[in-house]
């Protein structure tokens, strides 16, 4: 049994909100997390064809069946049903009736803008964090983890990772990509996206991925934003600001799990990926997502951001609490050097006034500061934002 840091969230929204909208991939979670906080709700599964079918042919009587509320599991199967909940809910104005979650996050961000602005609080649940696994006694090595992701069900029944991310991947594809997209060629489609394991943390170039799977940057772009709807990938945002120096404006792509990550790259143990050139990308991908994992879990925005300029000049990550920004860079080497504080300098001097201290995460054992910034370990790296959290 996990402990979810999102729980006391959304116990607590849900008696502010008559409506509590829970987003997230597929199977992070979200069905044992909504049952476990609301074991008195009635529970519908929309991907069921048999309630799918009712809730589709006769909404008005499947509504009615629940007068009280109900959870409803992937919503985005039926969003016409967001409607009579936007009825329902104005003619009772009762707290914590209604519990949807859809995994699908541009179709359902749409049609609950429509339907329920006002009514619903949005929260997001992601694979396990390292704080959620450290407080469920997985205990296992930062690249073991890195190696088999963060999806609840690898670790509780101890499945074969190759095995649980080849069926994860294609089901994906199946059910998921073939109901969003009319692909022709699902070879291309799989070739690309392994060509965007390759580039995790790199600066998104659409024509150049355009060309080396043989369709057009148009094509690209909508299958980057497929994926993202779908959860498998997250985009990371540049900052933008005026420092004196011309930014870099493309944003940055990262996997939400870097196990599925380390599945599409082929890498199939710790020894191959300790030996991968992109190992430092995955881990900077593991700490990118914890930090956002960090946030979400406190039913925040996460506020995360790159910088980079024209000249090379970067920063992996920025933080942004109020009016002031803070630095992060992400190391994968196990002892610290002082070289590793270079962009953390740059940016101080960059930002002026708006910079605000720094954090280094790496593989070492050891938090503590080195002069205005502090060493964080991957476990300890959630209290960045934490920290921001609390001030802020």
């Amino acid at each position: 049994m996990f402990k979810r840091s999102l729980t006391p969230h959304i116990k607590s929204l849900a008696k502010k909100y008559p409506v509590v909208t829970l987003y997230g991939p597929r199977q992070s979670g979200k069905t044992t997390l909504i049952k476990q906080t609301f074991p008195d709700k009635p529970y519908v599964n929309l991907e069921d064809p048999d309630s799918r079918f009712l809730a589709t042919e006769d909404p008005t009587g499947f509504m009615a069946s629940y007068p009280d509320g109900v959870i409803l599991d992937e919503i985005q199967r039926v969003p016409k049903l967001l409607s009579y909940i936007q009825v329902t809910v104005d003619e009772k104005d009762q707290k914590g009736m209604y519990i949807l979650t859809g995994s699908h996050q541009a179709k359902l961000h749409e049609a609950v803008s429509q339907s329920l602005a006002g009514r619903t609080t949005v929260l997001r649940l992601l694979p396990l964090s390292l704080s959620e696994m450290r407080s469920s006694d997985i205990n296992d090595p930062i690249d073991d983890i890195i190696l088999k992701g963060g999806y609840p069900k690898i670790y509780r029944d101890n499945l074969p990772i190759a095995n649980a991310y080849s069926s994860y991947f294609q089901t994906y594809v199946e059910r998921d990509v073939r109901q969003l997209l009319q692909i022709k060629n699902i070879l291309h489609f799989e070739r690309f996206v392994k060509l965007i394991a390759s580039r995790i943390g790199q600066i998104i170039n659409y024509s150049s991925l355009a060309s080396d799977v043989g369709v057009s940057a148009n094509t690209i772009k909508e299958w980057v934003a497929v994926l993202e709807a779908t959860y498998i990938l997250v985009r990371l945002e540049p900052y933008f600001e005026n420092f004196g120096k011309r930014l870099i404006k493309s944003p940055k792509i990262y996997f939400t799990d870097t196990g599925l990550a380390c599945h599409i790259l082929g890498i199939e143990s710790v020894n191959q990926l300790k030996n991968d050139p992109i190992y430092g990308n995955l881990f900077e991908n593991l700490i990118v997502l914890e930090l956002m994992k960090a946030r979400f879990n406190q039913a925040l925005d996460p506020n995360l951001y790159f910088y980079r300029d024209v000249t090379g000049r970067e920063v992996d990550l920025i933080s942004r609490q109020g009016s002031f920004l803070v630095p992060i860079e992400i190391k994968s080497n196990h002892s610290f050097n002082a070289s590793f504080l270079k962009g953390l300098n740059d940016f101080h001097n960059q930002a002026a006034k708006r910079a605000k201290g720094g954090a280094l995460v790496y593989m070492g054992k050891n938090t503590q500061k080195v002069g205005p910034y502090s060493l964080y370990t991957p476990e300890s790296c959630s209290n960045i934002v934490n920290q921001i959290s609390e001030k802020g």
